[in-house]
């Protein structure tokens, strides 16, 4: 789990390593903060961020080197803490999610999951996201439409749904249920937070349980029959690792990819006022894959991620030892001068590095082919179908950090 502000130790840092302030929740850091970025990442190659109490690194070169370093892990030494009581279920999903999981434990549920999110079944979707954003779209009404609920909401929280042979009438209380856990990984999290959180947790699993136990005995052709006869070595899936990884998949299948077509759109927009040409040009065929890459790059979803140290390690000179927590600045890495010339200039044509959105080494994200197919055909058929789209009014960044969420994009054709 990403730590927040409130939650965060201090740990004592050498006075070789600077140490640098910003309230991750201030208005003009949840408008922009490249600059605060810009800043950290001048400063040395690790700089203590006081207001996490971590130690972080925000170039592209070094976010990138420990998200690949197996020294260095999502699971802390000796497994994850046991929770409060008033987080008991929400830590029950989260401690047997692979994404919180190490070798072999990791290693396994990944592989699982990977016999079941194949390639083919995710290319299968191209065609019905076409037509889910086309059904969107014809339902738009109005002199303008926030295109976050009406549009960028549905696609990914109804793919998934179909993935996974969920009734789509589930998918509002998915995306509740959703809502309410995830707000447990922003800096405005507090006792309310929490209870919401533990809460739609337990709901979810009651719910994931029966609906396991349903496909148990009434296997279809979806991801969770899937999951269940997939094995590895002969072992498959125990009961609770199932609801675990079904309730990850389910809130990260379309969580991060909402933000990523709200940013993508906006990106979008405010490329083509500024040159006068139509989005639809960068969403052809040939161009699109490129462009959600550069959109990707430009305005991730998610912008900060920790590991845990596993064992003693030195990065950058300084000796961290076992238990150590190390922030990883995504969004930073992707706006470094270092590995992209003017990084704060949208540029579909760049060439360079791949960019850190999805993370790197064991735990890159497993969704991240069906983001980028949701992004590239959903993109195109709206900037298609709607060539006259702009904004209706200026867009406003929602406080979410470590997200990058906009608070609505309301639009007109």
């Amino acid at each position: 789990m990403t730590p927040t502000p409130a939650q965060s130790g201090h740990p004592a840092a050498p006075a070789a390593i600077p140490a640098v302030a910003q309230d991750p929740r201030a208005a003009d850091f949840v408008q922009a903060p490249w600059p605060f970025y810009d800043r950290a990442r001048a400063m040395g190659p690790l700089v203590i961020w006081r207001d996490y109490g971590l130690a972080c690194a925000f170039s592209h070169a070094l976010v990138g080197a420990l998200l690949r370093d197996r020294r260095l892990g999502r699971e802390p030494p000796g497994g994850h803490p046991a929770p409060p009581a008033h987080l008991a279920a929400f830590h029950a999903v989260e401690s047997r999610s692979m994404l919180e999981r190490e070798p072999p434990v990791h290693s396994r549920l990944r592989g699982l999951v990977n016999r079941a999110f194949t390639s083919r079944r995710i290319q299968g979707m191209a065609e019905p996201i076409a037509d889910l954003s086309r059904r969107l779209i014809e339902d738009f009404s109005g002199d303008s439409v926030d295109l976050l609920p009406a549009w960028a909401e549905r696609i990914p929280v109804i793919v998934i749904c179909r993935l996974m042979g969920v009734p789509e009438e589930m998918a509002d209380q998915l995306l509740a249920w959703s809502h309410d856990m995830v707000a447990m990984y922003q800096a405005r999290r507090d006792r309310a937070v929490e209870d919401r959180a533990e809460a739609a947790a337990a709901a979810f699993s009651d719910w994931a349980r029966r609906y396991v136990d349903a496909r148990r005995s009434r296997p279809a052709e979806d991801l969770v029959s899937a999951l269940i006869a997939a094995e590895s070595d002969g072992e498959r899936l125990p009961t609770e690792e199932l609801i675990a990884t079904l309730i990850l998949l389910l809130n990260a299948g379309h969580e991060a990819t909402v933000n990523a077509l709200g940013n993508g759109v906006k990106t979008l927009l405010e490329w083509g006022a500024a040159t006068g040409r139509p989005p639809a040009q960068l969403l052809t065929p040939a161009r699109r894959a490129a462009t959600v890459e550069e959109i990707l790059r430009f305005e991730p979803p998610l912008h900060l991620f920790t590991r845990f140290v596993r064992e003693e390690v030195e990065i950058a000179g300084r000796r961290f030892a076992p238990g150590d927590r190390i922030g990883l600045l995504l969004g930073a890495a992707g706006r470094d001068p270092a590995a992209y010339p003017d990084p704060h200039r949208f540029d579909p044509d760049r060439t360079g590095p791949g960019h850190h959105a999805f993370g790197a080494g064991i735990h890159f994200c497993v969704g991240a082919p069906l983001a980028r197919l949701e992004m590239q055909i959903a993109l195109a058929d709206l900037f298609t179908r709607l060539p006259g789209l702009r904004m209706a009014e200026p867009p406003r960044w929602a406080d979410r950090y470590h997200f990058r969420a906009l608070a609505a994009l309301r639009v007109t054709a």
